[in-house]
């Protein structure tokens, strides 16, 4: 008796799980700026839901938004992100919410060949 108590116990708790952190895949459209080793994309928009795969067609804007946030940019490497630098880009990737909020690059598209009058330095 004692132990198809137990077995029920570890039966139910093995059903209960920690609820599955998620995490998003998002499209900002920002200002790309490096400093120290350190990409980050200021005025940039609000993270909308998207794909990981590159924004085409009428994703990608033709006028720098003038976004509020700020994102640092991670796994950055695969890109070729110095010939995008201090140009608006539209950046796809993993959304990690942090007080420094970042961005685990999956894609990144160049927008416009300038930033928004107001981007951050």
């Amino acid at each position: 008796m004692i132990r198809a108590v137990f077995t029920s116990i570890v039966l139910a708790a093995l059903m209960i799980q920690a609820p599955s952190k998620k995490v998003d895949i998002v499209s900002v459209t920002g200002c790309l700026r490096e400093q120290a080793n350190v990409w980050t994309l200021v005025a940039a928009t609000d993270p909308v839901p998207s794909i990981a795969n590159q924004a085409q067609g009428k994703e990608i804007p033709s006028t720098p938004p003038a976004g509020k946030n700020t994102f640092r940019l991670i796994g950055t490497s695969e890109f070729n992100l110095p010939t995008m630098k201090d140009h608006t880009v539209v950046i796809r990737g993993l959304f990690i919410k942090d007080k420094v909020s970042r961005i685990n690059v999956t894609s990144a598209v160049e927008a416009v060949a300038s930033c928004a009058a107001g981007a951050p330095k």
